[in-house]
């Protein structure tokens, strides 16, 4: 009989080792891109994953700026925000999201796809998205990540 293998806290430090991917997002629809990224962020890549437990890999995302819509989304999918006051919901569309915070569609579309729990916000803290082709970490030596 063969046991399925369920994370501890005590393997936290040992058995799991991050990596560090860096995925280029030029010229990639933005919702494919984003569901790669949600996968890598909760783990289920690896044969260690643990739905209760945060075992996935960091991503970077680089050149946010030059990710692909299809269709007429440019300029009819809106994004809403709510400041807590009576009559104060903004709407933004795509395109004056992006021109305003390039790395911001990348960031959302991949929140929604994570658990809607602490554990989804610690798994979104290993997002690091970047408008242009550069980026601060290499230093962890990051893995091209073709999608």
């Amino acid at each position: 009989m063969q046991k399925t293998y369920m994370a501890k806290k005590e393997d936290a430090g040992t058995a799991f080792k991050r990596q560090w991917y860096v995925v280029d997002a030029s010229e990639v629809p933005l919702g494919r891109l984003a569901s790669k990224i949600a996968t890598i962020l909760q783990g289920k890549h690896k044969p260690t994953y643990t739905p209760h437990f945060d075992v996935g890999d960091y991503v970077i995302v680089i050149n946010a700026a030059k990710v692909k819509l299809t269709g007429k989304k440019q300029d009819q999918k809106v994004y809403y925000r709510h400041t807590g006051y009576i009559g104060h919901l903004y709407t933004l569309t795509y395109r004056q999201l992006s021109a305003r915070h390039p790395e911001l569609p990348i960031k959302l579309a991949v929140r929604r796809m994570l658990p809607k729990n602490k554990l989804g916000r610690r798994m979104l803290r290993k997002l690091k998205v970047y408008p242009g082709a550069d980026h601060p970490h290499q230093a962890q030596k990051p893995i091209p990540l073709n999608l």
